[in-house]
């Protein structure tokens, strides 16, 4: 079954917005008068904002709300989404998005991303005329590993799950694809830690490796 359809994530796929976070987590607890710990910090990864903020206020005994502390972090995030000098795409990924468009295959974008900062990458790096459409896991029940988001993006797409390939770069994203039964490419990158791949079908560091022609053994 040739290639039809490809299905990005995009945090760590797409732009590496985890620096960003940080910084705006960091200037926000500075705000607040609190010292979190590397550890407190890191054990933070993948949670929702709430989540967080939750934590925070329980853990230090806050009385500001959940909404105030999200809106002063959203709003240092966006401040360096705008003007952070080292914030680009991941090296690589414009050519590969470019190929597959120009090859025919179809692109749609799955990310467990609010739809917000999918539309603010969009709209930044110009990426909206390559991708046919755009599917937000904060909008749906539930989350990865589950395989939801990359089904709906297969159905999105009109092709069957085995014309689909999942391009992904953390564990519960792999397994999701895996569950789907969709083929999965890992990208492991320099900023990747602690990851597993077992699940991929393959794993690569340079986007070049998943051009059309390296890869179509997998889709014969």
């Amino acid at each position: 079954m040739p290639l039809k359809a490809v299905l990005f994530d995009m945090d760590g796929v797409i732009v590496d917005t985890e620096p960003l976070h940080r910084k705006a987590y960091f200037k926000t607890f500075n705000d607040l008068g609190i010292d979190v710990s590397e550890d407190l910090y890191t054990s933070f990864t993948g949670a929702s904002t709430k989540r967080v903020c939750d934590t925070l206020i329980e853990t230090f005994n806050l009385k500001q709300t959940f909404e105030e502390i999200a809106e002063t972090k959203r709003n240092y995030f966006k401040e360096y989404f705008y003007h952070d000098g080292d914030f680009d795409l991941i090296t690589g990924v414009k050519d590969l998005i470019l190929h597959y468009y120009d090859n025919g295959i179809k692109l749609i974008l799955a990310s467990s991303a609010t739809m917000t900062t999918i539309n603010m990458v969009f709209e930044k790096f110009e990426l909206e005329p390559y991708f046919m459409g755009k599917i937000s896991g904060a909008d749906l029940k539930e989350s990865k590993p589950h395989p939801e988001v990359f089904l709906l993006a297969a159905g999105m797409a009109g092709e069957p799950v085995e014309n689909c390939m999942v391009i992904e770069d953390s564990t519960n994203g792999i397994l999701a694809a895996h569950r789907a039964e969709i083929f999965c490419a890992a990208y492991r990158s320099a900023h990747s830690k602690n990851q597993d791949y077992t699940l991929a079908d393959t794993v690569v560091s340079d986007y070049s490796d998943l051009e059309i022609d390296k890869i179509s053994q997998y889709f014969d």
